[in-house]
């Protein structure tokens, strides 16, 4: 399934094209599998019922824009880190007497855009199955905290844990395991929701023009290597109120875009190699510097309507970080779409470098944690119970 490239973009396919070639040729280099996109799928249960919990990401290697929105693929390639401050709950059960899909988000009936995205999803697994039955979608994001934030990635634990809840009512868990097909179906309702699907330190392999089967995520920390790396998530609102999908809609009119897409093949390899070496530091230093060159062309993508992602505390937070690197602590801030900030560090810092958040009196809240792993499917009288079904 080949998929669209934007005219004013055709004149980077070859480059990322060659890029896409040397990121694949490294991950067969350091060993790294992924699973054949299957052929064939087993007979559909129109009478399914599952439930998944994925977790959001925090993203290293960032990404912006969408170069075919219908499949969700993106501009350019990207890593990013599954983050266990929160989680989202999905339960899905596919029923022919229903009429049409029914979603509830946070306990209030989706409708518009939201039930649209949720619907693209299932629109997909339905015609992989051969099917056209409806679904009853529940799901709950739960963040360990008051605030939930904005730029914390809940959509894509969200698009994670739909597809997987999706795919095992349909198919059963068998299908499930195949973190390529899964992949691809989470990224479905956001691009990200792919790499939360698969877990760890993971790979987004995007590019305009890239197929549906050939843009899927694969997890690069499979032995560990950043065990001890610390995330202390600082959930901050958007008083703004930030629209992630008119972030992705603006960004490619920036002068900054293409030159930040085009660099993007050599520091997704110098990123793997980090990670495959356990330098958690290098993946830090990423995190910090591509969070904001994404805010730099977020903020140049309008003449008219500037977006500005980040709130005034973000600035204390950001110098809080140099200060703590000049005196011997190693910290590095990262922010996707939106103010929230999770900070990367190493386990021996971690009280240190909450105690200096507290002690700048922002009055904000502090989650520490650690790195997540992939979509899991959940016992469905446990999810049900969670979700008050």
């Amino acid at each position: 399934m080949q998929t669209a490239i934007p005219p004013n973009y055709a004149d980077t396919v070859e480059a990322m094209r060659l890029a896409h070639e040397r990121i694949l040729a490294l991950l067969r280099d350091e060993g790294l599998h992924y699973d054949d996109y299957p052929a064939q799928l087993p007979p559909a249960n129109p009478h399914g019922q599952a439930a998944a919990r994925a977790h959001p990401m925090q993203g290293v290697l960032k990404y912006h824009g969408m170069s075919d929105w219908d499949w969700r693929i993106a501009y350019l390639p990207s890593i990013s880190v599954a983050n266990d401050a929160a989680y989202t709950l999905t339960h899905v059960t596919f029923d022919p007497a229903l009429a049409e899909d029914v979603a509830t988000i946070g306990g209030k009936v989706a409708s518009g855009r939201d039930l649209e995205r949720v619907q693209q999803t299932l629109e997909v697994i339905r015609r992989a199955a051969g099917v056209a039955v409806r679904a009853r979608v529940v799901s709950q994001n739960v963040i360990h905290a008051r605030t939930t934030g904005k730029g914390l990635g809940s959509s894509a634990s969200g698009s994670a844990a739909l597809a997987t809840a999706a795919l095992a009512a349909l198919f059963g868990p068998e299908v499930v395991a195949n973190r390529r097909f899964l992949s691809c179906m989470a990224r479905l309702l956001a691009g990200s929701g792919c790499r939360s699907a698969t877990g760890g330190l993971s790979l987004w392999l995007a590019y305009p023009g890239l197929s549906h089967e050939e843009s899927f995520a694969l997890r690069l920390d499979d032995a560990g290597q950043l065990d001890d790396m610390r995330l202390i998530t600082v959930p901050i609102d958007s008083r703004v109120g930030l629209k992630t999908e008119q972030a992705h809609l603006d960004a490619p009119d920036s002068s900054f875009f293409k030159s930040w897409m085009l660099s993007r093949g050599d520091e997704i390899l110098e990123v793997i190699r980090a990670i495959r070496a356990g330098d958690w530091r290098s993946v830090g230093q990423w995190a910090e510097l591509d969070s904001i060159r994404l805010h730099g062309v977020t903020m140049s993508g309008s003449r008219e309507n500037k977006i500005f992602g980040w709130e005034p505390e973000n600035i204390s937070l950001f110098r809080m970080c140099n200060a703590l690197r000049a005196a011997g602590v190693p910290v590095y801030a990262s922010t996707d779409t939106g103010p929230t900030v999770v900070f990367l560090t190493h386990k021996d810092h971690e009280i240190a470098v909450a105690e200096a958040i507290h002690g700048l009196h922002l009055g904000l809240e502090v989650i520490r944690g650690r790195i997540a792993g992939p979509a899991t499917l959940v016992p469905v009288e446990e999810a049900r119970a969670e979700l008050g079904l």
